[in-house]
């Protein structure tokens, strides 16, 4: 029981000294610097900070689509950048679900085909792939928009495809890069709500990159990227 105890309470995922730099113009930028973090499971994080100040990479290095140049990534303990290149791809499809502010459907697929993409990377049939991502449509209110080709569909029911393809696996983990950035007001509050709705019947955890303040303080736990490091919001 103390065995179990101890590992609910342990971090799904678990950042330690990460650093990430780019060169501009010649010039080194630091973007991370020694960066920690940890995430509990089902929790919801709002990362917040200037414009340009790194939280998209920070995003991107926490799903595997960028390396640091140093420090690790743990999930459950395991040193995700430490896995080989199709095992890293593969944790990537299974464990980490991405929305971003652009929504990256493919306009000449239908609503259900573009869901049904990481179903089908992942090994699962057709008929599979399609049942797995009609439910989950089914549950983000595309119901009546799965034959609809992605460019016939309004900017909110787009971003709703994109989380119905982030979520059709039940990933663990969905990373959320500004997602109602390109939305109005009346969608991108429909859509907050989605994904918070989605953190509690799926518990996955959900961390937020955003400018939204309102949606920020709607979530458990907000922190602010300055200088390269995380810290608590108040």
């Amino acid at each position: 029981m103390a065995e179990a105890a101890a590992l609910a309470e342990a971090p799904l995922l678990s950042a330690r000294g990460l650093c990430k730099r780019y060169v501009n113009g010649g010039t080194a930028v630091t973007v991370l610097e020694d960066l920690d973090i940890d995430l509990a499971p089902g929790e919801t994080v709002a990362v917040v900070g200037a414009s340009g100040i790194g939280k998209s990479t920070l995003l991107h290095v926490l799903g595997t689509l960028e390396r640091p140049d140093s420090g690790r990534l743990r999930l459950r303990g395991e040193d995700v950048f430490a896995f080989p290149a199709d095992r890293l791809a593969r944790f990537r499809n299974e464990t980490i679900g991405f929305v971003f502010q652009f929504h990256y459907l493919l306009p000449e697929f239908t609503a259900l085909e573009n869901a049904m993409m990481p179903a089908l990377i992942q090994g699962l049939s057709r008929r599979e792939a399609a049942l797995a991502a009609e439910a989950v449509l089914v549950r983000v209110g595309m119901k009546e928009r799965l034959s609809f080709r992605v460019n016939r569909l309004s900017g909110g029911e787009q971003q709703r495809v994109a989380i119905a393809r982030a979520l059709v696996l039940r990933p663990p983990i969905l990373l959320a890069d500004e997602p109602t950035g390109n939305l109005d007001r009346a969608n991108g509050e429909a859509v907050h709500r989605l994904l918070l709705e989605l953190n509690a019947e799926l518990g996955m955890t959900l961390v937020v990159v955003t400018h939204n303040l309102e949606l920020a303080a709607r979530l458990s736990r907000r922190v602010t990227l300055r200088d390269g490091r995380l810290a608590a919001v108040d």
